[in-house]
């Protein structure tokens, strides 16, 4: 994946997740917020990974 597909895959993962949690706040299910909170973080570490791409590139293009 290029850095910003990356960056949207993993916004959408977080919205994902975060969309999940509360839903499971609201039925009281702890596999639903568990599951949420399990999401938003694979989010989070695609952002940082797209983050991590364009640095590298912003390197290269330095160079």
């Amino acid at each position: 994946m290029g850095s910003m597909s990356d960056k949207v895959s993993g916004k959408a993962n977080e919205m994902a997740g975060k969309a999940k949690q509360v839903a499971g706040k609201a039925t009281k299910s702890k596999s639903m917020q568990a599951e949420g909170t399990a999401q938003k973080a694979k989010g989070k570490a695609q952002v940082a990974v797209g983050k991590a791409k364009d640095k590298a590139k912003g390197a290269v293009d330095r160079m």
